[in-house]
């Protein structure tokens, strides 16, 4: 379970086929050690941690994606060089500043426009129509495995405000029109669409 407020930025050192799967190599600069098994949120996929390699300065690691990572985020496209936004599991005990984010992606969806506002930017994004129930103004959904706020929620799009912090510690600073992203939607409103649909009420 994570929260969708990201700890650092890493980047892709390698990518290696591995029959339907691919392995990336990432290097991150984690404050501590971190240890195989571990399970960790890369661009808001759930990744677990299958080795680990002494690097100077930083620390150099792997993980598995398997088709059906590859198939369902934008995984698929990472390239050696690309940055990407890392949050490891939430502790029991510490604050939620985020919102319950699984690391579960759901679909991914398009950057469609990307708006400077003094300080701030807007951006929008499209996503499958088939989803847009699970979407609502002022609700939570997760891009690229950071929390959001929904602005404003359309059919098959919806718009959020990134802050100056957010902009520049993450990878949002890299996005632009008509880049693929990973989305999650909140899962108490999944769970809460599932159970009205269930009685009908839907």
């Amino acid at each position: 379970m994570f929260t969708g407020i990201i700890e650092l930025l890493g980047e892709i050192k390698g990518v290696q086929e591995e029959g339907t799967n691919r392995i990336f190599r990432i290097a991150a600069p984690f404050p501590e050690a971190i240890k195989v098994d571990q399970s960790i949120a890369h661009n808001g996929a759930c990744l677990t941690v299958t080795e680990i390699y002494a690097v100077e300065d930083q620390t150099e690691y792997s993980v598995t994606a398997v088709e059906e990572t590859l198939d369902k985020t934008e995984l698929g496209q990472w390239k050696v060089g690309k940055k990407v936004n890392i949050e490891r599991c939430m502790q029991i005990g510490a604050r939620l500043d985020g919102h319950f984010v699984q690391g579960h992606v759901d679909t991914v969806g398009r950057v469609e426009r990307v708006e400077e506002r003094e300080g701030s930017w807007i951006f929008e994004f499209s996503y499958p129509d088939s989803f847009e129930d699970l979407l609502v103004d002022k609700g939570s959904v997760c891009v690229n495995g950071v929390s959001l706020t929904v602005i404003s929620a359309a059919s098959g799009r919806f718009t959020v405000t990134i802050i100056p912090y957010t902009f520049e510690h993450t990878s949002f600073h890299a996005l632009a029109a008509g880049d693929s992203v990973n989305l999650e939607f909140d899962i108490l409103g999944k769970y809460m669409y599932k159970m009205l649909k269930g009685r009908g009420v839907l």
